[in-house]
């Protein structure tokens, strides 16, 4: 298996080929502003090493920030039109009513609500009412908009009212860009409906942005299949990924976490990842990163699907430092360094300068950062270990000490020694893991579903079945599946013996 692995960071995008489970070559390019640049930059300088020569690659595996950084940013946003199905309920709560009303002004349409979604169990709640649906349908089209996002009550349970809704969609708008909730979240109709918002919002950057990936990776002449980093862990083919784009949303740390544990060969240990911007801190379980349970807000949008639980802090290695009084971050001179830097002829003081001039990094001039004395240097880092220890804290589920990997590229901000920490872990290739993690990625699939009148353990069986049919549609080898997660919790305030299961599997991806 020869795999060339791609992330694009806010300061660095790196490349890497891995053959045979082993790193061959890796290369960093500085993130361009239109990130497409940058990915183009780093595939040019991995093959001018010479690896990439007559070999055929079996896959390009990229992981982007281009969707989460639209909607944090409010920029190439699509209007969305909003069908929801589920009156007479809900109607107090319409479509965009917890967002922050700036990215609502940006991507609300429209909002219909009609009859129609099911119960707990999978019962009907109300028929849908299809004559509703084609008059929304009808004014959506009169208004312009092109892409819809459909949610139904309960519809991970059963979607025929939302891909009903769907077929009635595209009869009266043929080029419409349709999102079903049931195809992204879990059980929570808000929470499912605003994801389901949010990738319609991304419709037109998805296209877009994955149009670009593709012509790059032709422009560098490489022939070979396109797949997009996902949330948890594992990849996406382009056109899945163009379907569903905001399964991309955390997928940069969750690379760097894949890779970590791929480069350490632990499966279970605390992971942070010192980027140039931001520093990202989790947990590794069984080798993937520990999903958060809860709500997770993109943007100012309560959101609830597949995310793992991190913790951001602005620390980098582009981190501006300010000397008297100390503070490091959280601002950062991100993918500008190499020019604003001052070892690198710049104006602003940041912690890779004192790296240089401490000895630790040999970059840049270091004679331009020689009035920083190794007190100053110690306080800066002794700072900057401060603060990481603070994030490690709050992010670890047990008291006694665990191990910690430290990746990225301001990795060396982090000591060999911390509190809480029984051993700081620093691998080869770790200043890349994030495209390490990308290239190794397998392929998921995944069920959240009320069972009801059925026995724990056929309870399980269904859930298992239906993850693994899911993962096999996504791209996965069968015979490779492996269940990473499974748990399963009684609901006994509804009747029938009713039991909520929700099981992770992954596996390779299928050849050919």
């Amino acid at each position: 298996m020869r795999r060339i692995g791609i992330d694009v960071g806010g300061t660095n995008t790196d490349a890497v080929l891995i053959e045979e489970g082993k790193v061959v070559r890796a290369v960093k390019a500085p993130t361009s502003e239109d990130v497409t640049t940058g990915i183009l930059d780093s595939l040019k300088s991995l093959g001018s090493t010479g690896v990439l020569a007559g070999k055929k690659i079996d896959g390009v595996m990229i992981g982007t920030t281009h969707f989460i950084n639209a909607v944090v940013q409010r920029r190439s946003l699509t209007k969305v039109a909003a069908l929801r199905l589920g009156m007479p309920a809900s109607a107090s709560l319409p479509p965009f009513c917890d967002w922050p009303e700036d990215l609502a002004a940006l991507v609300r349409g429209g909002v219909w609500m009609v009859e129609g979604g099911h119960e707990y169990d999978g019962r009907l709640f109300m028929p849908l009412d299809e004559a509703a649906v084609t008059g929304a349908v009808q004014e959506m089209k009169a208004a312009g908009l092109r892409s819809v996002a459909i949610s139904a009550i309960f519809s991970p349970l059963d979607p025929g009212h939302e891909r009903r809704a769907a077929e009635l969609v595209a009869a009266v708008i043929p080029d419409a860009v349709i999102t079903c909730s049931s195809d992204l979240g879990r059980i929570g109709l808000l929470e499912r409906e605003n994801a389901g918002l949010l990738n319609a919002a991304l419709a037109d950057l998805a296209r877009d942005t994955i149009a670009a990936f593709e012509t790059a990776i032709a422009d560098s002449g490489i022939a070979a299949p396109l797949f997009i980093t996902q949330n948890d862990g594992t990849v996406a083919e382009a056109g899945q990924a163009r379907r569903l784009p905001v399964y991309s949303f955390a997928s940069g740390a969750t690379n760097s976490m894949r890779g970590a544990a791929y480069l350490s060969g632990l499966a279970d240990a605390m992971v942070i990842d010192v980027g140039g911007t931001t520093a990202d801190v989790g947990q590794l379980k069984h080798g993937f990163p520990r999903e958060a349970n809860s709500v997770v807000k993109v943007g100012g949008v309560r959101t609830l699907f597949r995310m793992p639980d991190l913790l951001s802090i602005g620390l980098g290695g582009g981190s501006h430092v300010q000397l008297d009084p100390l503070k490091v971050g959280p601002v950062s001179v991100g993918y500008r360094l190499l020019k604003e830097g001052i070892a690198f002829g710049g104006r602003q003081l940041t912690t890779t300068d004192v790296a240089v001039a401490s000895g630790v990094l040999n970059l840049g001039d270091r004679k331009k950062v020689a009035h920083l004395d190794a007190a100053t240097c110690k306080k800066v880092f002794d700072e900057a270990a401060r603060l990481a220890e603070e994030a490690i804290d709050r992010m670890k589920t047990e008291a006694g000490d665990v191990p910690l990997i430290a990746v990225g590229g301001g990795a060396f901000l982090i000591p060999e020694k911390l509190p809480g920490v029984s051993r700081v872990v620093h691998v080869e290739h770790g200043d890349c893991a994030n495209a390490v993690g990308a290239a190794i990625a397998q392929v998921s699939g995944e069920c959240d579903q009320i069972f009801k009148d059925l026995s724990r353990t056929d309870a399980l069986a269904a859930a298992q079945g239906i993850a693994n049919d899911r993962a096999v549609a996504a791209g996965a080898a069968r015979a490779s599946l492996t269940t990473i997660e499974s748990e399963d919790m009684p609901l006994a305030y509804l009747p029938g013996n009713s039991v909520r299961v929700r099981v992770r599997v992954v596996g390779d991806v299928a050849a050919g």
